[in-house]
């Protein structure tokens, strides 16, 4: 059984379907990586995986234990972490002070500082005055930091540069490369199936294509087809 195993989840949203009957899996050292078009349903997928939307049916199951009903903290405490969109941090904290939000005092943030030593450099200045890219990588090292199980990522790369964005998945694969599950949607397709392993395409709140990151990004014809919704449903190995 994998990691996490969600299976047949429907999340609404006013009433409307936007997550319908979907299953994923993520497995320990692995990233899966969720595609689609904007509306897909990518964002209210991993917020009802969190807890964070309510979820009408399918279940959510980490490690064994099914989390369908837990509360978002409870989901937290069992090794689940999100990172939402738009680099939520503490602006007035420092960089350190953020990162002991989340950290065991025990252990202090050295593993954040390893895996971005660009965050020690700035460890005393104010979050507010980092970088686009020095703070999504600070939201994920707070994450980190957590001790998570299973890490989701929703589009970490929004607004910053390629470069920086590089640097990031690098860090995310390598993240993966030590033990943990990482579930991350992401805009730039072509980045993320070159960390990714397993791809999963939806589309209006389904899955139209489960396979192989490798063999998706040998064929961005078909990928453009399944965003577009002209390319047949189906798996690919």
């Amino acid at each position: 059984m994998s990691l996490l195993d969600v299976s047949g989840l429907v999340v609404n949203r006013a009433g409307v379907g936007v997550v319908r009957g979907t299953s994923v899996t993520a497995e320990a050292g692995q990233i899966s990586v969720l595609l689609g078009a904007n509306g897909a349903g990518k964002t209210t997928l991993l917020e009802g995986i969190a807890g964070i939307a309510p979820v009408a049916a399918g279940r959510v199951v980490l490690n064994g234990a099914d989390l369908t009903r837990a509360s978002p903290g409870d989901r937290a405490r069992a090794g689940l972490a999100l990172i939402e969109q738009g680099r939520t941090v503490f602006a007035r904290l420092t960089t350190e002070e953020n990162l002991r939000v989340s950290m065991d005092p025990e252990t202090g943030p050295e593993n954040a500082y390893a895996l971005f030593p660009e965050l020690r450099q700035r460890s005393g200045i104010a979050a507010g005055m980092l970088s686009g890219g020095e703070q999504q990588m600070l939201v994920i090292a707070r994450a980190l930091l957590a001790r998570p199980r299973v890490l989701m990522i929703d589009e970490m790369s929004a607004g910053l540069a390629p470069v920086i964005v590089s640097r990031l998945m690098k860090a995310v694969r390598r993240l993966a490369d030590e033990g943990m599950a990482v579930l991350l949607v992401e805009q730039f397709a072509s980045l993320a199936l070159a960390i990714g392993d397993r791809a999963y395409v939806l589309r209006r709140g389904g899955v139209v294509y489960e396979g192989g990151c490798d063999t998706l990004a040998r064929d961005p014809e078909r990928l453009h087809h399944l965003y577009l919704g002209d390319a047949p449903v189906g798996r690919g190995e």
